[in-house]
């Protein structure tokens, strides 16, 4: 793997990525996008279509420019590669949102895809270590030397979401802030949601940090049961109705809703003690059903 290789993957990504947000077609995301980000986006594009069966034509193009990749060296299948690249998306202060990318696959004969997908607030992402050029993956199991393996983050983080209890993860917006949105929707005037998460089996990505910790990318899944009391009715909205399973009922009082999480993380080295720290979360709705 060459950085030639990451650039003509690169630009085969943009070229794919802007063709579906131009015509809105699903079947076009396999081609360009795998694991996490495949079932995160094709769900986003599915919704859209329903919106705009006719694709959006007129949408701007997203660019990428100054791309810096991370290529570890790696025997064996799947193998994945980091891009680190400037797009034409501004934040709120008018500087350029750089877009990390995780590219892999499977095989020699299979194409690099997209896997997932972060943007880091002011665009400060962890420095990670490289050697002669290259940079170092971790492994998902027990010689990770971190202070949680990669290969387990996905189930501790459904778990700690489940039940709140658990020492693997810092408090912040994407946990027990979370936690303390869920029990305040969970209950609302004539409306209740049980929510429940659980671990996706797509693999993490996870890349050496200079201070020996590691940058991870991973994915779960959580579920919620809405239901309203008698006399109310759920409605979906045309954003939503591109991810409806099955004819919706013109009076339904519950809905199963089904959602894609995806994660990028810090973890630090073992030695140093710690917890693990959200840099990123995204999520998407994958399918509703009236029940």
């Amino acid at each position: 793997m060459t950085k030639a290789d990451a650039t003509k993957a690169l630009s085969h990504f943009a070229d794919g990525f802007n063709k579906i947000r131009r015509t809105l077609d699903p079947s076009l995301n396999p081609k360009y996008e795998a694991g996490a980000m495949l079932a995160l986006d094709q769900a986003k594009v599915k919704a859209a279509h329903g919106l705009h069966p006719q694709g959006s034509p007129n949408v701007k193009p997203v660019t990428f420019q100054d791309a810096h990749f991370a290529i570890p060296k790696q025997t064996g299948w799947p193998k994945s590669f980091l891009a680190d690249v400037r797009t034409n998306i501004r934040f709120s202060s008018g500087d350029y949102i750089r877009w990390y990318l995780v590219f892999g696959r499977d095989s020699i004969d299979a194409p690099w895809r997209v896997t997932y997908q972060a943007t880091f607030p002011d665009n400060r992402a962890p420095e990670l270590a490289m050697d002669h050029g290259f940079a170092e993956a971790v492994p998902a199991g027990g010689a990770s030397g971190l202070a949680a393996d990669p290969g387990t983050l996905s189930a501790s983080y459904a778990d700690y979401l489940n039940s709140g209890k658990g020492e693997v993860f810092a408090p912040g917006a994407n946990t027990d802030a979370w936690r303390q949105t869920r029990v305040r929707d969970a209950n609302g005037v004539g409306v209740r949601i049980l929510y429940e998460d659980s671990p996706a089996n797509f693999p993490p990505v996870a890349l050496r940090t200079k201070d020996g910790g590691a940058l991870v990318f991973f994915a779960t899944y959580y579920h919620q049961q809405k239901t309203v009391s008698p006399g109310k009715i759920i409605t979906v909205g045309p954003d939503l109705r591109g991810i409806l399973q099955g004819p919706m009922k013109k009076k339904t009082t519950q809905m199963a809703i089904s959602n894609i999480s995806t994660q990028a993380v810090k973890v630090p080295p073992k030695s140093a003690g710690g917890k693990v720290e959200f840099l990123y979360r995204v999520d998407a709705k994958t399918s509703l059903k009236a029940q």
